[in-house]
């Protein structure tokens, strides 16, 4: 973890702009295609859930905005944004799961798979220590949304991106799914937005590459 530079940070007029507004969090929603991801997933009888949270996470860590936090009058850059995410019990009670990331998905997925099964036994109002090197996720995979919104602390300030994805779809011959991202407008802009999006597409597109042969 590293201090920003406040006094050369470019953004800091945006900083000092957006921290000032009574509800500084600004929410995209839009489909994402997992044509090729879902059946890679499938055939290597990788649950969907942990190859999404996988993928969320790393497009996370690779864009420095999604990784600033707000720490009061300062800004911080974690190295490394951890996912953190909701999981349903039996008596359809919800649970939060800390998730550690691991740029190998190998790792990653037996660590997931581990947190989450723990999770669904004994489901808790948290995750562990309070930490703000991580992302909120959470999957609606009942309804395909087409917004969004999320709870978040406004007192202090609460500048964690939030992330949620819903019921994949049919649309001309592709499988889609809608993707919610919310986050503080004092640390990212819709460019990082965009650049997220990119980034997931990017991976959905091409599982291979992090996923091996199946």
């Amino acid at each position: 973890m590293r201090f920003i530079d406040m006094e050369t940070w470019p953004r800091r007029s945006h900083f000092q702009l957006y921290r000032q507004f009574d509800e500084p969090h600004f929410n995209i929603c839009a489909n994402v295609d997992v044509t090729e991801f879902y059946p890679a997933l499938k055939a290597r009888g990788i649950a969907f859930t942990v190859g999404v949270l996988y993928v969320l996470a790393r497009s996370a860590n690779d864009i420095p905005a999604f990784r600033h936090r707000i720490r009061g009058d300062d800004v911080v850059e974690h190295e490394i944004v951890h996912p953190s995410t909701t999981v349903l019990s039996n008596d359809d009670l919800f649970g939060f799961c800390g998730i550690d990331y691991a740029a190998n998905f190998s790792s990653f997925a037996a660590g997931a798979a581990s947190s989450i099964a723990a999770a669904k036994q004994e489901p808790e109002l948290s995750d562990g220590p309070v930490r703000d090197d991580v992302i909120y996720t959470t999957g609606i995979p009942w309804v395909s949304f087409t917004s969004f919104a999320h709870p978040t602390h406004l007192h202090p300030v609460d500048s964690i991106p939030r992330v949620a994805w819903g019921k994949r779809f049919e649309d001309a011959g592709r499988l889609k799914m809608p993707l919610s991202v919310q986050g503080h407008h004092a640390t990212m802009d819709g460019v990082h937005m965009g650049r997220y999006y990119e980034q997931v597409q990017g991976y959905l597109d091409k599982p291979a590459l992090f996923l091996g042969r199946a």
